[in-house]
């Protein structure tokens, strides 16, 4: 069943009949229709947008996000108006997509529409999270104390994912190489062997043959294994976004592989601590800010949890109750949310959380980059050390018959 959010362009009115436009990503038209009007728009179309035409648009990276965010907070801390704000920001931007969309954006504050709002028609680049911070700020009258905290927030969170791709990174230089090297080996080096043991009569060794007979295959259906490869990664990217069952199963398989399953689960929980302290400080209901931070783990497993606790929560249950009572949490996360709870400042523990489990995240980046010089150079000396010697067996072979 396919359960991954659509995204809907949509038209509407404001109350004063200004007209309105924007995307939102959801699951039907009737929830796009149903949230539109909970923010004070009367929806009066609402059409799945093209695929063709959003894969057509040249994206704005999180980094430039994460960038106009700082630049925002730092402008609206010092007193300088919004729309100039604005026009700072755009001007210090080489891409014209981005100043596109800072100009869009600043064309819809100037006709009287809040920033928040604003950024709810841009959900490509402003997810729901970062709107509804931006939203509780303006209500508290404290946006820009809350613009510093979603730059904080992002700027970490940014940082955070870095890692867990450098760390991802290096083991797959080392497939890529070792792949290539088997290749060469066996496409250019293995047939010299294969003509010098054609005069020899006496059997070649079971090895050597399988060599060989890899060898003939390379040469002659390299494209299947290409094929193969190709419609296997397809098939496991169409399959992680479009299937919520295949998702759940990847990531929790993930979870239990040795020394990436901890990097992905510490890194999930330094997410969850990292947006959950951000969003409850900003005076979002807990119930509500775990509504935002269930998307923010990266991890399927963990977002079902997280919902879970959510339901839980709007119970009358404690939080610590139901991480505890998710068996995804360690120990320590539990023990300072307790502490957080019981002396109401669940939001500074939680940031506590999460410095803790980034710094680990680091430790275990650094500890597996050093490991990964001696494995790439284990890795290769054993593929071409195996090469060597079932190339060289059917010469020991008739050294030792004479």
């Amino acid at each position: 069943m396919n359960n991954a959010p659509t995204t809907y362009a949509w038209e509407g009115t404001l109350h004063n009949g200004r007209k309105v436009s924007g995307e939102t990503r959801g699951h039907n038209p009737a929830l796009i229709k149903a949230q539109l009007r909970r923010q004070g728009i009367n929806p009066s179309r609402v059409r799945v947008k093209s695929a063709v035409l959003s894969s057509l648009r040249s994206p704005v990276s999180p980094t430039e996000i994460t960038l106009f965010t700082r630049q925002l907070a730092t402008l609206s801390k010092a007193g300088i108006p919004m729309l100039q704000a604005f026009d700072i920001i755009g001007d210090g931007f080489d891409n014209r997509h981005m100043r596109s969309l800072l100009q869009e954006l600043k064309q819809d504050i100037a006709a009287g529409s809040s920033l928040s709002l604003a950024l709810l028609k841009k959900p490509h680049y402003f997810d729901t999270l970062y709107c509804n911070l931006i939203a509780a700020g303006e209500l508290a009258g404290a946006l820009e104390i809350l613009l510093e905290r979603v730059a904080t927030h992002l700027e970490k969170s940014q940082r955070l994912k870095a890692r867990i791709r450098k760390a991802m990174t290096y083991p797959l230089v080392v497939l890529i190489v070792a792949t290539l090297v088997s290749s060469i080996l066996l496409i250019h080096v293995v047939p010299q062997f294969r003509g010098l043991f054609a005069g020899i009569d006496t059997p070649l060794p079971g090895f050597t043959l399988t060599v060989i007979a890899l060898s003939e295959f390379l040469q002659h259906s390299w494209w299947m294994l290409l094929m193969a490869l190709c419609a296997s990664v397809l098939g496991l990217r169409h399959g992680y976004r479009h299937s919520s069952g295949f998702r759940l199963w990847l990531d929790t398989g993930l979870l239990k592989v040795p020394l990436a399953g901890t990097l992905l689960k510490k890194s999930a929980v330094a997410r969850y601590a990292r947006t959950l302290s951000t969003t409850f400080s900003a005076g979002v209901p807990l119930a509500q800010a775990l509504d935002s931070v269930a998307g923010a783990t990266g991890n399927g497993l963990f977002k079902q949890a997280i919902n879970r606790m959510r339901q839980d929560v709007a119970t009358g249950m404690q939080l610590n109750t139901s991480m505890a009572a998710s068996g995804l949490f360690p120990g320590m996360a539990i023990q300072m949310t307790v502490i957080g709870e019981e002396s109401g400042t669940l939001d500074s523990m939680l940031e506590k959380v999460a410095s803790h489990y980034e710094a680990d995240v680091d430790n275990l980046v650094d500890n597996l980059t050093s490991l990964m010089e001696p494995l790439i150079m284990l890795v290769l000396g054993s593929i071409v050390g195996a090469l060597v010697i079932a190339m060289y067996l059917p010469i020991f072979q008739l050294g030792t018959a004479f």
